[in-house]
């Protein structure tokens, strides 16, 4: 405990909350305020009131997404304690080494200080494409629309026990519309036809939005909608001023952003025991960058070696294509096995591809295009058990086996490569990844306790389809791999009165490594480097521990944590194993396991009713996240923590309209806290972050039942920020910082109109 006491210029926020808190308690909590009780399926695998588990859970519901006018991931984590999204400009160069600078856009969430691919992400059961980076690439993660999406679940920590790898530091679920939310009534009833309509623009990218839905049904027992939607935007501002068309330039690069979707969903119910559902899905990402950022300064200075390889022009692209079709059946039975069965088939393809050309003024041009491909099918089957035990305790037993197994491609070609190599080639083999997993949890519950012991066995392979276009030019052929986990947990829910409860939960987790991972292989004479596979490579492990509290009274919600985490095996890319990176002694890269690490913290949200006022309600949001860790192997922090943030929200609600006013603080990242040998290189520094605190102001007015106008002002005061997530791997010697600011002051406006 005595570590999370190092942050004195972090008590500000805590102390902040902490007066909130005690003015909450002092009486002001008796004002009532509507809200239903959270129902969650990601926490269990199956439907349980959120506050009931005994694990924290964070729900974006479809009121919130509307509000707060959710466009992304990135938005989606605004206000989430402990959870942030990288988005980095899009700076990057066609060729060179570190030139990936804003490729993977969103590049998908951190929880907790554990992000990428160890944060599982899910659509409705599926699971969504990883990300993948090597060299000058980087695919991210942000391959869906939540214009299909009606409520998020954020699971944190661990998840392996009921999800198994990918889910070592928690998991993002996706839950898509259905056709009952556009038909119901408010008797209770269903309308034979029914959808959506919404519309809208946003000043931090000049993006226009249209969605419209249509839902029907095809006597009692079929439902079907369709939805679209589409997006246009540009590159998201900030607040650089330097717009001249070279390295100095710190406005936006131009871009043009194309995002299309299409959602299809049949519900069929042949009887009042079973339940079908069919669903296709297709999302469609396009973004053409000119990238002015990449040009050199003129008149031209220099060597002739420079001189001749100076940039004129340079331009890029990223294309992202991702198809799902998914069948889900539920049966209620009544066995001495089951009394209820869920059966999933999924089928999903993912590719993206990202072109490049480059004009250089004297040597010959560059032309990159690099293809990354998931094509995966998913099966699961779950049964669900409940019975009465006496003495006012019930036990509901879950149980089931999960399949999935994926064809992972990838492809560079091009024009004048840098030699050795010769186009075309693969970064690493085609290659196959199978799991297999046996999954089981028990809860026994009584009026005063939950206990929820789970366990997963998981079997998991790679294996290497072909070794065409890798080896060679690889230095040796590829190799697979196979292995096996087993992922337990435990969490005990007491409740103490009806409206306090204390939970705790232990979690074990694992993460297998992945095809680029053992043996990626890339080597550039030019510039004597050489990254070489590691095929002895072990899956990452982690024990994590939660203990909570949660108050749930008349106009007062609390949800309070603490947690601690040791992780170990952790995958570290591109570890430099030996070189100076001159001719004749090359710089020798490998992924390693190299790491042990420990993170702990502390996280806070809530909201209260304040009382009534000037005809209307008010009611304050608040929430807090602090956490720490270290690199157990070398005693330096971990560079993927994100300082502080504290948010308050003051909002006046009234029948027909709704004010509201939101402060976010926060914390610096000051260089006590980085580990800038893992960032940049010697003898520079990571660049730091200062405090900052901005203002949003919303408001939302609804016109006439199914009519919602929504607008806000965000960043009120113009503050010009950085966050730390974005700037990993900015030197701080740099001069082109104001590229990496957020925006500025900006307008959002949407409609919404229900039919």
């Amino acid at each position: 405990m005595q570590e999370l006491q190092r942050f004195p210029p972090r008590a500000r926020p805590v102390a902040l909350v902490t007066s909130l808190l005690c003015l909450l308690a002092s009486g002001v909590a008796a004002q009532p305020i509507a809200t239903l009780r959270e129902v969650v399926v990601s926490g269990s695998r199956s439907e349980q009131f959120s506050d009931e588990l005994p694990v924290s859970t964070d729900v974006v519901g479809e009121r919130a997404i509307e509000r707060q006018q959710i466009q992304d991931i990135r938005d989606l984590a605004r206000d989430l304690p402990n959870v942030t999204v990288r988005h980095a400009p899009s700076r990057f160069a066609v060729t060179g080494p570190a030139n990936s600078t804003g490729r993977d856009g969103n590049a998908g969430f951190n929880i907790r200080g554990l992000g990428g691919n160890r944060v599982l992400m899910m659509v409705d059961g599926i699971r969504l494409p990883r990300s993948y980076a090597f060299g000058g690439n980087a695919f991210g993660r942000d391959s869906l629309s939540l214009d299909l999406v009606k409520r998020v679940e954020l699971v944190r920590g661990a998840g392996s026990a009921l999800y198994g790898s990918d889910a070592m530091g928690g998991l993002v679920h996706f839950i898509t519309y259905e056709p009952a939310d556009f038909l119901a009534m408010p008797d209770g009833t269903r309308k034979a036809i029914g959808g959506r309509v919404a519309a809208g623009w946003s000043g931090d990218d000049n993006g226009r939005s249209l969605a419209g839905t249509v839902a029907a049904r095809a006597g009692d027992s079929a439902e079907w909608m369709l939805t679209a939607s589409a997006r246009r935007a540009h590159a998201l501002e900030n607040q650089g001023t330097i717009g001249t068309p070279d390295v100095n330039r710190t406005t936006p690069n131009p871009q043009e952003d194309r995002d299309d979707a299409l959602l299809a969903k049949v519900v069929l119910r042949p009887t009042g025991a079973q339940r079908h559902v069919l669903a296709f899905e297709r999302v469609e990402r396009q973004s053409e960058v000119n990238l002015l950022s990449s040009r050199a300064v003129r008149p031209l200075t220099g060597n002739a070696t420079t001189i001749a390889s100076a940039v004129l022009d340079e331009r890029g692209s990223m294309d992202m294509v991702r198809n799902r079709l998914t069948w889900d059946g539920r049966w209620r039975i009544d066995t001495l096995l089951a009394d209820q069965v869920q059966a999933v088939i999924g089928l999903q393809d993912a590719a993206s591809r990202q072109l490049g050309s480059s004009d250089l003024n004297t040597r010959p041009d560059r032309f990159r295009d690099v293809r990354y491909e998931e094509r995966t099918w998913q099966a699961g089957l779950q049964a669900q058990r409940s019975s009465a035990l006496g003495a006012g305790w019930g036990r509901t037993v879950t149980y089931g086996v999960d399949f999935t197994r994926a064809k992972i491609t990838n492809l560079y070609t091009g024009i004048n490569s840098l030699p050795p190599e010769v186009f075309p080639l693969k970064r690493f083999p085609d290659t196959r990844e199978t799991t297999a997993a046996l999954y089981g949890q028990a809860e026994w519950a009584s009026d005063r306790w939950s206990v929820v012991p789970g366990l997963r066995y998981d079997r998991f392979e790679l294996d290497v389809l072909s070794q065409d276009l890798f080896f060679p030019p690889a230095a040796r052929p590829a190799r697979s791999l196979s292995g096996s986990a087993l992922s337990p947990k435990l969490g005990v829910l007491y409740r103490a009165t009806p409206a306090w409860s204390v939970f705790g939960s232990y979690a074990g987790g694992f993460r297998a490594p992945n095809a680029n991972q053992i043996n990626g292989y890339y080597e550039n004479a030019a510039e004597f480097v050489q990254v070489v596979p590691n095929p002895d490579l072990q899956p990452e492990k982690s024990r994590t521990l939660e203990l909570g509290l949660r108050g749930r009274l008349p106009g007062f919600e609390l949800d309070a944590a603490v947690f601690t985490g040791h992780f170990s095996n952790l995958i570290v890319d591109n570890v430099l194993l030996s070189g100076t990176g001159v001719a004749g002694d090359p710089k020798l890269f490998q992924t390693r396991n190299i790491e042990r690490a420990r993170i702990h913290g502390f996280e806070l949200k809530g909201h209260a009713g304040l009382g009534n006022a000037l005809g209307g309600a008010w009611i304050t949001h608040f929430a807090y996240g602090q956490a720490r860790g270290t690199n157990s192997t070398t005693g330096r922090p971990l560079n993927s923590i994100d300082p502080a943030q504290a948010s308050l929200g003051l909002e006046y609600r009234r029948a027909s309209w709704d004010l509201r006013l939101d402060a976010r603080h926060r914390e610096a990242k000051p260089a006590e806290d980085i580990d800038s040998g893992g960032l940049v290189k010697p003898p520079n520094t990571q660049f730091t972050v200062p405090a900052s605190t901005t203002f949003d102001l919303s408001a939302q007015w609804r016109i006439r039942p199914g009519l919602r106008l929504t607008g806000s002002v965000v960043n009120l005061t113009d503050r010009k920020y950085w966050v730390w997530a974005d700037v990993q791997g900015l030197a701080a010697s740099t001069r082109v910082a104001d590229a990496y600011t957020q925006p500025g002051r900006h307008l959002k406006i949407s409609l919404v109109a229900d039919f």
